[in-house]
């Protein structure tokens, strides 16, 4: 084995051809991210043996208790922890729901476009290098602010959303959840020569062995595995959406459940959401489809509950990534599954729903002196009754719901299983696209892999990318398109 010194040379001075599809600058613009932190955020040296030569910086906001969840986040290539602070809305939930924060961060040192080493096993894998270095972080949290070993959730941007997987995968001991934006399955190469193909198309391998890749990354463990949710633009060509099917099938293979989700929903940003459950009907789960979305991490500039970041070279203005992400892990105060007082209600279900409409009903806890109803991860009233009638929803609209119980302090307690609901009425109609597997592409309805042309969404296999095969795909929900060749009901084309 190379000493880690030369092996860190050749990686530095080896082509990096395939790591400039993770880049959009030529490496002549980037310079290695040494520029000062803001304000708030502080390198913190000493953490440990660092055997993947990582620096480590951190956002932990005055008030914050011990026994608070810890976050840690991951940059993308060419850019550094203080582009990821400055951008990406996370210390803004800091602040609000009160978390520290971890932003890890690799150099020109190690790579030459400061990427994370996601496709290399002597960095991606447990107990060794950058991954190494990142636990090591996680254990100085916990020593030193009191971080919460049991909320420990990880996040990340393209080779930061690669290192994320793996990170997973080799530590789901370690991590109670995850985020990958516009990343790469687990372990999908273990080369810097297989990286290319992972972010142009990963292999069309089946669930089972896209999970196969997680269970082999630490052997011997059976769960709990940690939630994930996997945010992905369907116009990004540099990791492009098969990465994010991909990254489904694994994760959804490894909880044991199906690839069909349990519901959809519309948010804002031209954003699907899918949510894909667990035996107790708690997501486990949720991808998050961002139409017309290129390369990046998704953020919403303003001054809105659910609007953060700013925008900047990676950072896109379509919807606010950190919010809906936060509230999935239930790192907002009010969320469920933030309390540790009073247990779950249960037997939460619709009793009916209008096309403005849904009424929901569930078994009282012993000890509430109230119930929060909360719609989408967001608290919409709290009642001392045990049926609540939501009303002021859009028509043909899906919606999730879970119940808290509070006791006579007000203290939150465990959030119980999620229902979904569909409001009657109003349907939005489908649009239908005829055109060469080509016109297709350039339009970003569809993508490319192994000469292939590939549906948006469906991942059906539409035959040769060429100018003389032609489909038909229907769009619904935005930005999920399917063949539909034998006839297509629409609105409009």
């Amino acid at each position: 084995m190379r000493p880690p010194i030369l092996r860190r040379l050749l990686r530095r001075v080896a082509s990096v051809a395939v790591l400039t599809l993770l880049a959009a600058q030529p490496v002549s613009a980037v310079a290695a991210p040494a520029a000062p932190a803001a304000a708030g955020l502080q390198q913190v040296t000493g953490f440990g043996s660092n055997p993947g030569n990582l620096q480590m910086f951190a956002y932990t906001p005055d008030d914050v208790a011990a026994g608070a969840p810890l976050v840690v986040a991951l940059h993308g290539c060419t850019q550094s922890a203080n582009a990821y602070y400055t951008n990406s809305g996370w210390p803004e939930y800091a602040d609000l729901w009160g978390f520290d924060v971890v932003f890890p961060q690799t150099t020109s040192a190690n790579n030459a476009l400061s990427c994370f080493g996601w496709f290399d096993q002597a960095e991606s894998t447990r107990g060794r290098g950058e991954a190494a270095s990142v636990v090591q972080m996680v254990e100085y949290a916990k020593r030193t602010y009191g971080s919460d070993g049991r909320r420990v959730f990880v996040t990340g941007l393209s080779a930061g959303g690669g290192m994320t997987a793996d990170l997973l995968a080799a530590y789901p001991d370690v991590f109670a959840g995850g985020s990958v934006a516009s990343g790469l399955p687990a372990q999908c190469a273990t080369s810097q020569a297989a990286a290319s193909g992972c972010q142009s198309g990963p292999q069309r391998l089946s669930p089972a062995q896209w999970g196969d890749k997680v269970r082999d990354s630490y052997p011997g463990w059976t769960g709990p595995w940690p939630r994930v949710a996997i945010w992905q633009g369907t116009s990004d060509y540099t990791v492009r959406p098969a990465n994010a099917t991909a990254l489904r099938d694994q994760w959804t293979d490894v909880w044991g459940i199906g690839q069909t989700p349990a519901g959809t929903q519309s948010l804002p940003g031209n954003t699907t959401r899918s949510v894909y459950e667990d035996a107790s009907g708690r997501p486990a789960v949720e991808t998050y489809s961002v139409s017309g979305m290129g390369h990046g991490l998704p953020v919403s500039p303003g001054s809105g509950a659910e609007q953060c970041g700013s925008t900047a070279a990676y950072f896109l203005n379509t919807i606010c990534s950190a919010y809906h992400t936060g509230v999935f892990w239930g790192l907002d105060k009010d969320a469920p599954g933030g309390g540790d007082g009073l247990p779950a209600p249960t037997g939460l279900k619709v009793t009916g729903v209008t096309d403005s409409g849904v009424s929901l009903a569930w078994n009282a806890v012993e000890g509430a002196a109230s119930y929060a109803v909360h719609r989408d991860g967001a608290k919409v009233t709290t009642t001392a009754s045990t049926s609540f009638t939501d009303t002021g929803l859009t028509a043909g609209t899906s919606y999730r719901y879970t119940v808290t119980a509070a006791d006579s302090s007000g203290a939150a307690g465990t959030g119980s299983s999620a229902v979904t609901a569909t409001t009657s009425g109003g349907t939005v109609p489908a649009r239908c696209f005829t055109a060469t597997n080509y016109a297709h592409v350039t339009a970003g309805r569809a993508h490319t892999s192994g000469g292939h042309a590939y549906a948006n969404g469906s991942e059906q296999d539409m035959g040769l990318y060429n100018v003389f095969v032609t489909h038909t795909l229907r769009e619904s929900p935005a930005g999920h398109f399917v063949i539909a060749d034998s006839g297509c009901q629409a609105g409009s084309s």
